[in-house]
């Protein structure tokens, strides 16, 4: 991988962990399309490192909410008054919500890391991205705000942002979908998705650090991603902001468009191949 391939990687994980169209399809399928032969296991520990920059994206907008839930959380932890605050209990939701993801995760990383390798697999599962937000707008309730969210809720989400391990299936599109179904609306959904990335992506981030670490030429190799991955640091904080916004007023719909015809176009382009 070279430093140019590394940013335009980064700008792209950028603009596409948040919204809900995949990251990582997009960090499998772009390489494939223009031709890049990156080794598998070079591409999926830069991939994940990539995304945990975008981690640095979701503190730096969230930080107030942060520091508030943390305060709450360790307050009611020495007080015994576990869930009398409400940003403790939602630190406690979050922490529920993460669970089933890194469960499933730890289970089968090595599945996992071999669908990074395959475009068509991450084609495919762009068309369940594309399904799931249809059906959170045909039937998701949209009246609900994230404070009244409960464990049932919290975990129901979860499973959602579990479906999202193999590439193709957004997270975020997976667990706003998850949220709205439950019958909170657009903006409320995606604050809480947003939020319940910096676990699983502290969790990944660490992962990653490792087997970089225990890489031959690591030193080299993080030379190279660190363009990459400060690149995806402030494009995932624009995208962060233009998404909160444009849920207000705005459907899932055109992002479900887009990954049904970039899906198609993916899957077209390597058969006629």
């Amino acid at each position: 991988m070279t430093t140019l391939q590394a940013i335009i990687l980064g700008i792209i994980q950028g603009i596409t962990e948040f919204l809900p169209i995949s990251s990582s399809a997009h960090l499998v399928i772009i390489p494939h399309l223009l031709g890049w032969d990156l080794p598998q296991e070079e591409a999926f520990i830069f991939d994940v490192l990539v995304q945990t920059a975008s981690l640095l994206a979701v503190i730096t907008f969230f930080w107030q909410e942060l520091i508030q839930m943390v305060t709450a959380f360790l307050r009611g932890v020495f007080t015994g008054k576990l869930f009398e605050e409400q940003p403790a209990r939602t630190a406690w939701l979050l922490i529920l919500a993460t669970m089933p993801a890194g469960l499933i995760g730890l289970a089968i990383k090595d599945l996992v890391e071999a669908a990074f390798s395959n475009p068509m697999i991450a084609a495919l599962f762009l068309l369940v991205t594309a399904g799931l937000l249809i059906t959170a707008e045909l039937l998701g309730s949209r009246s609900k705000k994230i404070a009244t969210l409960r464990w049932q809720d919290a975990l129901w989400i979860g499973l959602a942002q579990a479906a999202a391990i193999f590439p193709g299936v957004s997270r975020s599109g997976a667990t706003i979908t998850g949220a709205m179904l439950r019958g909170y609306e657009r903006p409320s959904s995606a604050r809480f998705s947003f939020l319940m990335a910096i676990p699983i992506m502290l969790a990944a981030g660490f992962s990653a650090t490792s087997d970089l670490i225990h890489s031959q030429n690591w030193a080299s190799l993080l030379s190279v991603f660190i363009p990459g991955m400060l690149t995806s640091a402030v494009v995932s904080y624009i995208s962060i902001r233009w998404l909160l916004r444009y849920l207000v007023h705005n459907s899932l719909y055109p992002f479900a468009i887009y990954c049904g015809l970039f899906s198609l176009i993916t899957l077209l382009t390597t058969i006629l191949r």
